[in-house]
């Protein structure tokens, strides 16, 4: 479903710039609901994930992460999400003896992260085509 929906979400999104939409509820044509259009967005890209066979989490951005919250996340281990806090590498809070991570830092790091990996990528393949490799 989420394969065959993407489209016209896509092309709906790509052809209006309304601040809202109105969805058709489907037993009842005569009935409406209006949505913002970054709701619709994020539908968006729920879908493409779905799409892939991925599974999805919506955190909201000011929610706070336990460490194993982060590091399911992250795909890493605890120990692993506990030394990046050590490190300072993103913001965290103590309540008592746990840490709870600011989800909106967790997302800045993993936005920061994967631009760094992209940046590796691509100068490893310019290497690898300077030395005739690929």
């Amino acid at each position: 479903m989420a394969v065959n929906a993407l489209p016209h979400i896509k092309e709906y999104l790509a052809d209006h710039a309304n601040p809202e939409v109105r969805l058709i509820v489907d037993d009842d044509p005569q009935e409406t609901l209006t949505v913002p259009r970054g709701a619709v967005e994020l539908l968006a890209r729920i879908l493409v994930h779905m799409a892939r066979g991925h599974g999805v989490s919506v955190v909201p951005a000011h929610a706070e992460l336990t460490t194993q919250q982060a590091a399911e996340l992250l795909n890493v281990s605890r120990p692993f999400v506990i030394g990046l806090l050590d490190a300072g590498e993103f913001d965290y809070r103590r309540v008592g003896k746990h840490r709870r991570i600011k989800a909106d830092s967790l997302m800045s790091y993993m936005a920061h992260d994967d631009s760094k990996r992209r940046g590796a990528a691509d100068e490893l393949t310019r290497l690898g085509q300077e030395m005739g490799l690929i």
